[in-house]
């Protein structure tokens, strides 16, 4: 019995020990899983494509946004109905090469036969003009610097001077300068500013371009002409941001900056460009942009504390649930990507790819609204009825999902991201007016982190107010189908010339900017 009782106790051991040895492989394998992940999606971020599109056998088709059938393969807990929506389908626009040339002025060249050759080869009769064959070249007149010199004539009374009385003088209106004791002027200014805030051209390219057109423009000037420039157009943006300030819903992002010298900061402090921007539902687009030493919640509030809005699209950040008496709307393409994520970095993540594509279905749903032109009201309708059916769907999968998924996993993270973000990812269920998304912003401040990849840094906080005071003058014009370079200038030339301005005139969307100021949209 003794013996018994001792093979008893040791093979009561090896399978405690097998039972250990299999928990710990089976965490190690879950670990190298996340390590295969993290190391997959670091070689997408590095070497992939960003677009989130894969092949076509991983689209899931309009036609099929809720056959489940052909589109999922694994069971889901709530089976959806079978549905059937005709969506329109996609046609490609042709091109028609030298349509989009007609607002540039043309010149004309013809080519014709002299009397003497206007007769035939073959029996010298005269010839008739039967057609006209036109060929049409795009020519480029490099750009041009002159010296304009203003000389103003000063007038005084002779008479007066004879007879001993205080001299009359007199002198004939010309415009002041636009910067005081410079030689910029209003096409000199936008063109500089356009370069750097549009095209992402650094001043010190660009005292390299004048330094070859022999030209000494130091970029100290440039870059002194520039903070003069947004000192003069600050009434303008303060108009603009009480534009802004007038919606009811609004899109925010932010971005880092760094700013060398900043008063009482290291050199290494992070600082943030902030974008707050209106939304799809005004013809009047604003988008303005706020340089801040940090990226609280505060700043934000700050901002924001005359707006009465009700809906704030953003993203996931805390810090915006500091704002009170608003409804912050949720992005749910940043849900979807981090779906899209795991499904690419991850070992045949099949579960993934269910997540994703629930998410799918509600662009296809307002893709639905978008080409059948529905206002507002009936978008709405829309989505009380079919997307909030797919929403119910996809939460209802995540309960079940997330019991048997690794947390640190990157489809882990997608779940924990879904439930933590579900009161605002759901927030396009209560007006049509809401997007699914914070593209819009994220397509706006995407300009100024094209330009931050040049110029790098801004030098003060001083010029980092003045770039972001410029690029919410620039991108508003953009906004509103304006050539920026010629608004600026424009602009520049009416506070030169007029004392008694009413800048409202100068707004973007002001039936007194003139016609060559606005791009002419292509049919």
């Amino acid at each position: 019995m003794d013996l018994l009782a001792k093979l008893q106790e040791e093979n009561r051991k090896l399978n405690a020990r097998i039972a250990d040895l299999e928990a710990e492989n089976s965490s190690l394998k879950k670990l190298n899983d996340w390590y295969i992940e993290q190391f997959k999606l670091r070689q997408k971020e590095k070497f992939g494509r960003s677009s989130e599109k894969g092949n076509d056998s991983d689209q899931l088709s309009f036609f099929d946004i809720f056959n489940e059938t052909e589109t999922l393969k694994e069971p889901i807990v709530v089976e959806p109905k079978e549905e059937e929506i005709l969506v329109s389908s996609f046609k490609r626009k042709k091109k028609s090469r030298g349509k989009n040339l007609s607002d540039l002025p043309v010149e004309t060249i013809e080519y014709k036969l002299t009397d003497e050759e206007k007769v035939c080869d073959n029996c010298q009769s005269p010839l008739t003009e039967m057609k006209k064959e036109i060929r049409k070249e795009l020519v480029v007149i490099p750009a041009q610097v002159k010296v304009v010199e203003h000389v103003t004539y000063v007038y005084s009374c002779r008479a007066c001077d004879k007879e001993g009385i205080s001299g009359f003088i007199k002198s004939a209106d010309s415009p002041k300068a636009l910067i005081p004791k410079s030689m910029v002027s209003p096409s000199l200014l936008a063109h500089l500013q356009c370069e750097k805030y549009v095209m992402a051209t650094p001043f010190y390219r660009q005292e390299g371009k004048y330094a070859r057109l022999g030209i000494n423009l130091s970029r100290q000037n440039l870059s002194n002409w520039d903070m003069a420039g947004a000192r003069i157009l600050k009434p303008l943006y303060d108009l603009l941001k009480k534009e802004l300030l007038s919606n009811e819903l609004l899109h925010v992002d932010e971005t880092t900056l760094e700013v060398i010298h900043e008063p009482g900061r290291e050199t290494k402090g992070k600082s943030y460009m902030w974008l707050y921007r209106t939304s799809k539902d005004t013809n009047r687009p604003v988008i303005i942009y706020d340089y801040q030493i940090g990226r609280s919640g505060e700043h934000a509030k700050a901002f924001l504390k005359d707006w009465q809005g009700k809906y704030l699209h953003c993203d996931g950040y805390g810090g915006y649930k500091k704002l009170t008496d608003v409804t912050l709307c949720g992005c749910l393409v940043h849900a979807k990507r981090k779906f899209h994520e795991a499904y690419i970095a991850g070992q045949s993540n099949e579960d993934a790819k269910i997540g994703e594509n629930y998410l799918k279905k509600l662009f296809a749903i307002e893709k639905i609204a978008d080409d059948n032109n529905y206002s507002y009201e009936e978008r709405l309708i829309l989505r009380q009825d079919k997307s909030r059916k797919v929403i119910d769907e996809f939460y209802a999968w995540i309960n079940e999902i997330s019991l048997k998924t690794l947390p640190q996993s990157l489809l882990g993270k997608a779940i924990t991201y879904a439930i933590n973000q579900k009161e605002y990812l759901c927030s396009f269920l209560k007006d049509g007016r809401i997007q699914l998304s914070n593209n819009l912003a994220e397509q706006s401040i995407r300009m100024f982190v094209i330009g931050r990849k040049n110029w790098i840094f801004s030098n003060t906080a001083n010029g980092a107010a003045s770039s972001s005071l410029i690029y919410s003058i620039v991108q508003t014009a953009i906004a509103n189908n304006l050539k920026p370079e010629y608004y600026l200038r424009y602009v520049y030339e009416q506070i030169q010339l007029q004392k008694d301005l009413e800048l409202e005139n100068l707004l973007p969307w002001s039936e007194k900017i003139p016609e060559e100021c606005k791009k002419k949209t292509s049919d």
